[in-house]
């Protein structure tokens, strides 16, 4: 892996953190449109996971996370794509498990509302997939 781009001067790991950037905006703007919209929706009224404070932390936490992860599959892995699309799709799936207990474990949880949290879910791991992986 080399540090700098043949011909451009730029290393990927700048690069990386700009994409970075671009993740964690992008997840935490579109996370909290959908709050948005399922909140004028009436989809779970007083289900506190689905507001603004917990998804925009959340989603940025899961934006760093996937880059944390990604960062050490680099020093170990010679095709760190690969393992990192693996482990993303992993996360993701064992994410859904959390959100459907939280029908039996909170009374304001609608299937609704917890269907508008896996797709929080889904925006996050869509944004880190494309514009995590590949980088190098």
């Amino acid at each position: 892996m080399t540090a700098v781009e043949p011909g451009t001067g730029v290393g990927w790991r700048s690069r990386f953190g700009y994409r970075v950037g671009v993740a964690l905006a992008l997840s935490v703007l579109v996370n909290v449109v959908l709050v948005g919209l399922a909140t004028v929706a009436g989809v779970a009224p007083g289900f506190r996971p689905i507001s603004v404070p917990p998804v925009a932390v959340l989603s940025a936490a899961g934006v760093l996370g996937a880059a944390g992860t990604n960062l050490v599959l680099d020093q170990v892995s010679e095709d760190p794509d690969r393992p990192f699309r693996l482990v993303a799709v992993a996360v993701l799936v064992l994410s859904f498990v959390p959100d459907v207990l939280l029908l039996s474990a909170d009374p304001a949880a609608t299937v609704p509302g917890v269907v508008v949290l896996m797709i929080i879910h889904v925006v996050v791991a869509a944004a880190c997939l494309s514009l995590l992986s590949d980088g190098r």
